[in-house]
């Protein structure tokens, strides 16, 4: 598919999408609680779709309602299928390992696209500690594993992703771990495993987290209680950070449906939004944005590197030189996002140094229209789709499609506040 965004302005009220980081995480809890979970505001991305695709292969039973929220039963993993795909979800794929490795047969797991490039070669240390057979493709997928997994006292290294040790911690937690601790050293993006704490804490689970550096299971803690359990899905961060951008470049709007006080990892969006300068107001049940003269800014995403691809688009149209750390954090997403970024805004006339951990992105110019391409990448689309909004003439985005790994209807709310976007 191919998008083609003119320069226009927005207005209006927009509501966030649901966010997939919370959905997979409650699809996963879901599927580990004995019992009925209705999960309230569920996501449609094709990661979220999915996620809904393992839990089922793993023995749940997931149902649209027709109030438009989705019903999880399940049993635990007992798997109905020889073989999981996780589709192209990074967190899908490290997240579900070690849960599918509860399982005590053999199971191959697999993907599409990007994640088959992707290393995988955490699982080929770490599962064997937990008496988890594992063959990879040298370190890439598919994996072969066959459990059960047991929770083991070890260490892990969390700087590569805390994806790995959100399934470690689900997993554990599932598998009844009881006074046993899992070390981490050098953990990265740790509002995601606040995130994943939380998600734990919601499903009944016990866990201690130890200034990150450890998490215990203590003695004896009950399980979660059977019944019904009802879980809201929050808002999307990460997917409203590129609307709100829009709005500091291109109109007055209002953002709905963001949890001002989540533990995800991009709301810190916000920092950078106020020290661009643009207009914000912050309220409990919405966000106010609008264009303002926008100037450089310093900003640490080494917490939330998604982050760099909406802030790239801002930093586009602020006078001077923006500094964004934590470039290093970017190599093993759906492209290489740092190159990715410097080449596709290197189109729109954007000059990006890389500088070891550090991106510079030299800003205040018009953009140029001109034709840029996604690289299968979610972000990256979304970022040269809102860069075009205020470029000289059109802006069109080749494989504009890898939106739907995310933010399916995201070309669609850009025409709801008014953008002209027109797809082929």
């Amino acid at each position: 598919m191919i998008a083609i965004v003119q320069p226009s302005g927005i207005e209006g009220d927009i509501v966030a999408p649901a966010s997939k980081s919370s959905m997979q995480r409650a699809c996963a809890a879901a599927l580990l609680r004995k019992g009925i979970t209705i999960i309230h505001n569920p996501g449609h991305s094709n990661d979220d779709q999915a996620a809904i695709g393992v839990v089922t292969a793993l023995g749940a039973i997931a149902e649209k309602q027709a109030d438009g929220t989705l019903r999880v039963t399940s049993n635990g993993v007992q798997p109905v299928k020889d073989e999981v795909n996780c589709g192209e979800s990074g967190l899908g794929i490290r997240m579900f390992t070690p849960i599918i490795s509860l399982a005590d047969r053999t199971i191959t797991i697999n993907g599409t696209g990007s994640l088959t490039t992707r290393p995988m070669d955490f699982f080929d240390t770490v599962l064997p500690q937990l008496s988890v057979d594992i063959q990879s493709n040298k370190g890439r997928l598919p994996l072969i594993i066959k459990g059960p997994l047991k929770p083991a006292p070890i260490t892990v290294d969390g700087s590569l992703s805390s994806q790995f040790l959100t399934g470690l911690l689900m997993s554990y937690a599932a598998a009844g771990a009881s006074d046993v601790a899992l070390t981490v050293t050098d953990l990265k993006s740790k509002p995601y495993i606040d995130l994943t704490l939380k998600v734990m804490e919601d499903f009944g689970w016990k866990v201690e987290n130890r200034n990150y550096g450890s998490f215990y299971f203590p003695a004896n803690a009950s399980a979660p209680k059977s019944g019904e359990l009802e879980y809201t899905v929050e808002g999307d961060w990460s997917g409203a950070a590129f609307l709100l951008v829009a709005g500091a470049i291109a109109g007055d709007i209002t953002v709905r449906g963001l949890d001002v006080f989540s533990t995800q990892a991009d709301r810190a969006v916000l920092q950078a939004l106020m020290s661009s300068g643009a207009k914000i107001s912050v309220q409990t049940d919405k966000i106010e944005i609008g264009p303002a003269r926008l100037k450089a800014f310093h900003f640490n995403a080494t917490e939330c590197p998604d982050l760099f691809p909406p802030l790239v688009a801002l930093a586009a149209y602020c006078e001077g030189k923006t500094v964004i750390e934590g470039a290093q954090r970017l190599t093993h997403k759906e492209s290489n996002r740092a190159l990715t970024l410097r080449e596709e805004f290197g189109k729109l006339g954007v000059q990006i140094d890389l500088q070891d951990d550090l991106m510079i992105i030299h800003g205040g110019k018009v953009l140029n229209g001109a034709t840029t391409y996604s690289h299968h990448d979610h972000r990256i689309a979304m970022a040269c789709a809102v860069a075009g909004l205020k470029a000289s003439s059109a802006v069109t985005i080749e494989a504009a499609d890898a939106i739907n790994k995310s933010y399916p209807d995201f070309y669609a709310h850009l025409q709801q506040l008014g953008a002209t976007v027109s797809l082929q």
